[in-house]
């Protein structure tokens, strides 16, 4: 076999198996969240499917492949179609830049954990994050329904307004690891993870990826006393459950990216080959932060949540990148 033709099949391997752990992820992280909640709660959550509720997510998906797929007359039936994939897919896609352990030497040739390593790495999230409004905006759009368009509309202001916080809360860490390349910004916190030099730019943005999420108490666009379901009210059948998938999923990737920008990615103490167990148990901690703020915070009203984006974490993450700057250079922690 070719070096060529070696390195297609390496990359379709990873893709498959990413693609096969994510989504299995998916479906169990739902399944987390709901146990979780239900202990935080004083109840006992789904127990019925399996030996402890394990086979739920099983039965989830068959009854969302055996719902009616409805589409609503007045709905545009292109855009309404299109809109779940598109969701769906820039999440994914994210994940294909996120290195998720160590190198491996596969045939005598050493072979990177992301799919593939891209040098602008961090350019590709960002552009991913930003398609991902295109989905929520004609989803509510193209439904035909006042509240589907209120959603629509509150998701995509929303998206777009944590962005820039989130944006900013990273360009500490491209200049303290001095590359874009998520694998070379894992290698300069081989010693010290970045929040240790910028707690303020990780908190901004945990904070900022939970509002990407549309996670309590960030969840506007979905608030069910006000809209019924949001921008994904007039959807059944498989074509909700790509937006449900989807959520999920960009939960397990944000807190991938968080572990990847903020505390050493795959970093951690013993031999090398503990570093898919280190990356998972950081991963699973952030994405527990998120159930766990579910169960404690209420919904913040819509008001609310443009003022802390604009006037706080906006003007916060400024004056994070300036110090950060001041002390890189001051201190020397840059990386030449």
């Amino acid at each position: 076999m070719t070096d060529t033709a070696l390195t297609y099949l390496i990359v379709v391997v990873k893709l498959a198996l990413i693609l096969f752990i994510t989504l299995t992820l998916a479906a169990y992280m739902v399944l987390a969240e709901r146990k979780i909640l239900a202990r935080m709660q004083s109840r006992y959550g789904p127990n019925r499917v399996g030996p402890f509720g394990l086979l739920q997510p099983l039965a989830d998906v068959i009854k969302l492949i055996t719902k009616e797929d409805i589409l609503p007359a007045g709905a545009d039936k292109a855009l309404f179609l299109i809109a779940p994939g598109i969701v769906a897919a820039t999440v994914l896609l994210s994940f294909a830049v996120v290195p998720f352990g160590a190198p491996l030497v596969i045939a005598g040739r050493e072979v990177l954990m992301p799919v593939i390593d891209l040098n602008v790495g961090v350019l590709y999230f960002l552009a991913l994050s930003s398609l991902g409004v295109y989905g929520v905006a004609l989803a509510g759009w193209s439904s035909g329904s006042k509240y589907s368009l209120l959603g629509g509309i509150r998701g995509s202001a929303q998206m777009i307004s944590y962005e820039l916080s989130m944006g900013l809360a990273i360009v500490p860490v491209v200049m303290l690891a001095g590359s874009l390349s998520l694998t070379d910004i894992v290698a300069a916190q081989a010693r010290i993870p970045f929040a240790v030099y910028s707690p303020l730019g990780f908190l901004i943005f945990l904070l900022s990826v939970a509002a990407e999420a549309k996670r309590i108490p960030f969840d506007l666009p979905e608030a069910e006393n006000e809209l019924v379901a949001g921008y994904h009210t007039e959807y059944s059948g498989m074509r909700f459950g790509l937006f449900f998938i989807g959520e999920y999923v960009n939960i397990i990737v944000l807190s991938a990216l968080s572990v990847t920008f903020f505390l050493g990615g795959w970093h951690g103490p013993g031999p090398e080959w503990l570093s898919f167990f280190w990356f998972s148990a950081k991963s699973a901690v952030i994405a527990f932060v998120f159930v766990w703020v579910r169960a404690t915070l209420p919904r913040l009203r819509y008001d609310q949540l443009m003022h802390f984006g604009w006037k706080v974490l906006v003007p916060l993450s400024l004056l994070n990148v300036l110090v950060t700057g001041f002390c890189a250079l001051y201190f020397g922690w840059a990386r030449p």
